[in-house]
């Protein structure tokens, strides 16, 4: 198998190089991407699982302790809306806070991904023009041959420029994959951090009116 393999991409002439070099990157960008995106939701799963349940017994220090001590997304998105929950005079000023800062996470999570499609489109067009500049160079050779031996030569020619078109939508396909994968789960990850930052205004509103309520008493 290994030396069909390597038949096959020596048979597909020069534009199998740069095509090769594309899925190098593109799958360098996947495998860190992935990491970053399953490290950042575990990071803000485990902060969320240690700051509900002390906002639901109200130990705001502690919550702003964690949030100070931790680089998880969500936690910089809480902490903004910590720093704007005494000064803020309405729910929409907090939540418009803690927005901001989703906005400022989300190019960090979406960094890179885009190129993936990018790639997949020149992988897929690499192999195009390898196979043109192949049957180019097929039907100028066959011009020159004897006549009997043009549909062989022929035949054989368009065989090997198929190759870079082949070569190209074998790694065009499971690019185009990946990207989908990935926005995928970055997608859950900033539905998640919105979630979040619903819960965490709740809980802020509900502890302000608690305190307001306890002052009238």
């Amino acid at each position: 198998m290994l030396d069909t393999v390597i038949r096959f991409f020596q048979s597909g002439g020069p534009f199998m190089y740069p095509i090769l070099v594309v899925l190098a990157i593109g799958l360098t960008i996947t495998i860190e991407r992935y990491l970053y995106l399953s490290a950042a939701k575990s990071r803000n799963r485990k902060v969320l699982a240690e700051i509900m349940p002390m906002l639901q017994k109200g130990e705001m220090s502690s919550v702003i302790q964690l949030t100070n001590n931790s680089n998880a997304t969500v936690s910089k998105i809480l902490s903004q809306g910590l720093s704007n929950f005494k000064s803020a005079r309405r729910r929409d000023d907090i939540e418009a806070s803690m927005e901001e800062s989703i906005m400022e996470a989300i190019p960090r999570l979406e960094k890179r991904t885009h190129y993936l499609a990018m790639f997949a489109n020149i992988a897929t067009l690499l192999g195009l023009l390898g196979t043109i500049i192949g049957l180019i160079k097929a039907f100028t050779a066959v011009a020159q041959v004897d006549p009997s031996m043009k549909a062989e030569i022929l035949s054989t020619s368009i065989s090997v420029a198929m190759n870079t078109t082949a070569f190209g939508l074998i790694v065009a396909i499971p690019l185009l994959i990946f990207y989908t994968l990935l926005q995928t789960k970055t997608t859950e990850i900033i539905d998640s951090l919105e979630m979040a930052t619903v819960r965490f205004v709740n809980h802020l509103t509900k502890f302000k009116n608690q305190g307001q309520q306890g002052n009238g008493q």
